[in-house]
This record gives C-alpha cells, sequence and structure tokens, in this order.
C-alpha cells in the first residue's frame, strides 16, 4: 500500500513539474514576441502589453516592459485580494514569470527601435510566437494573467462574462492606440488582433489532437497487448463481429492515441496483421483518463 502511494505521489509530482515547464515554455514564447516585435512596433492588440506600450509612450520614463512588469503585478496582488485560494496559482506563476521575461529582455538586449525594416514580417512572427505561447499556457489550464484578471474582476461585480469583458477591454486599448501612435499602427494592431485569435485556435487544436482507430482484425489478442504494454493505452474490444460481405468472424478494437503513438500503432497493425482493416480518424476532443480531465 504505501509503494503505491509513493508510486502515485512520485507520479502526481513529476506531473505537477512537467506542467510548469510547459508553461515556461509558453511564457517565453510570449515574452519574446512581446519584447522584439510587439513592443519595438508599437502593436497595440489589446491587454496588459497594448496598454504597457500606450503608457510607455505617454510617459516614457518608464519603459514598455517596466509598465508591463508593474501592471501584472499590481493585477496580481489585486486578483489575490478579491478571490483569494480560487486564484489560480499557475496564472500567478505565468503572470509574474512573463513579467520577468520581458524585464530580463530589455535588461540583457536593450532595444530602441525595431529589429528590421520589414512591419509586416515582424507582424506575423509577433502573431506566432505569442498565439503558440498562449495556446501552450491555455492547453495547461492556465493563463498569462494580465487582462484575463480584469475580465474576472469584471465579470465579478459586473456580470459580464470573461469574453465580452476582454473584449471590451481590448476594444479601449486598440482606441487609445489610435491617439497615441496613429492609423498605420492601430491599423496593424487589429489585424493582429483578429488573425492572432485563428492562430490561436488551430494551434489550441494541434495541440490536442489525438487519432481514433477502429482496427478490424483476426489477431487481435496481439495488438491489444501492444496497445496495453507498449503505447500504455486502453482499448475497447467487441469480439465475434462479422462483416455482412463476407460473412466472416473478427474482432473490432477501439483505442485513442496521441499523434507519435498512432504512427508506432499503424505499423505494428501492418506488422501483426497484413489484412486488417482500419479506420483512423483525428479528434481534438478526447476526454476522459489519459486525455483531457473530465470538467
Amino acid at each position: 500500500m504505501r509503494t503505491y502511494l509513493q508510486k502515485s505521489g512520485c507520479k502526481c509530482m513529476k506531473a505537477v513539474v512537467k506542467s510548469y515547464l510547459i508553461i515556461t515554455l509558453g511564457a517565453v514564447l510570449i515574452g519574446l514576441g512581446l519584447y522584439f516585435f510587439e513592443f519595438t512596433n508599437k502593436f497595440t492588440t489589446g491587454g496588459v502589453g497594448g496598454i504597457s506600450i500606450v503608457l510607455g509612450q505617454i510617459a516614457p520614463y518608464i519603459s514598455s516592459a517596466g509598465w508591463f512588469f508593474v501592471l501584472n503585478l499590481i493585477l496580481t496582488t489585486i486578483g489575490f485580494i478579491i478571490f483569494g485560494k480560487k486564484f489560480g496559482i499557475k496564472t500567478v506563476y505565468c503572470s509574474l514569470l512573463l513579467s520577468a521575461i520581458t524585464y530580463l529582455l530589455e535588461f540583457l538586449f536593450p532595444l530602441s527601435h525595431p529589429l528590421t525594416n520589414q512591419k509586416t514580417l515582424e507582424m506575423f512572427l509577433d502573431v506566432l510566437l505569442i498565439s503558440i505561447g498562449s495556446a501552450i499556457i491555455f492547453n495547461e489550464e492556465s493563463s498569462s494573467g494580465g487582462s484575463d484578471i480584469v475580465a474576472m474582476i469584471i465579470k465579478k461585480y459586473v456580470g459580464i462574462n470573461i469574453g465580452t469583458s476582454l473584449m471590451i477591454v481590448d476594444f479601449f486599448v486598440v482606441c487609445a492606440s489610435f491617439a497615441a501612435f496613429g492609423i498605420e499602427t492601430a491599423l496593424y494592431s487589429i489585424f493582429i488582433l483578429v488573425l492572432r485569435t485563428f492562430v490561436l485556435d488551430n494551434a489550441m487544436e494541434s495541440l490536442n489532437t489525438s487519432k481514433y482507430f477502429v482496427i478490424i482484425t483476426d489477431k487481435a489478442d496481439e495488438i491489444c497487448r501492444y496497445i496495453n504494454d507498449d503505447l500504455e493505452r486502453g482499448a475497447t474490444v467487441m469480439p465475434n463481429s462479422y462483416g455482412t460481405f463476407t460473412n466472416e468472424k473478427k474482432t473490432i478494437i477501439m483505442t485513442v492515441v496521441g499523434r507519435r503513438e498512432a504512427v508506432r500503432l499503424r505499423h505494428k497493425i501492418k506488422k501483426t496483421d497484413e489484412n486488417a482493416f482500419s479506420i483512423i480518424c483525428t479528434s481534438s476532443e478526447i476526454i476522459g483518463r489519459g486525455f483531457k480531465t473530465v470538467l
């Protein structure tokens, strides 16, 4: 019993460490996008990053990265005061880490102008880095804080849902960019805001992609052993099935595996039973043990 608890505790600890490492990677990607492409080009796409860019223009005695650090620190503190224990530790970690990353980048690589004179190229790099980083963080059931905290506060006291609250915050920030930086930069900002939504959705779907197998075979035992022992996945078996064309009895195996595991399973099926009939589908919504947590 004690050995089982120790193994469970060890596995749980590894999962927590892995989750925080993944969140750290996401924060690093967002930090790179913010500092090297968004702050330098004044792309004001909403959220705390956008507010920081506007404040950096209005009150230049503190840089955009500095304002970003200060605002995130203030909002995180307010979040703790208002929501207490309900305020997610992962969100706090990500918010403070992201602030520290941008501040550190400013110290290590001080920039007073964009990296290149290719504004459109830098716009796409900004969208790519921040969207992928955000998708990684959201996939770990966390967020980068900032305007998310503002949206949570608005929802609590005004009753407007978080999605609408975020849209309101972003709208006012983008409006401020018109006054602060002119119409060209503001239009770039609006385009980035729209484009980032599509890239983020696709990145999220890609991260959650799994493969669903329906395998009709005569050698179910060997394939099931491979699924259980080598892939460490489960399977559902329907014995004594038959096809209406041949009228032969077959066994149907249904299982869900990750993308990399799917390649291995395909090779195993081909090697084990050349006459097996396989249906392979792609899905981004698998909920249950070994995949997404049941809500």
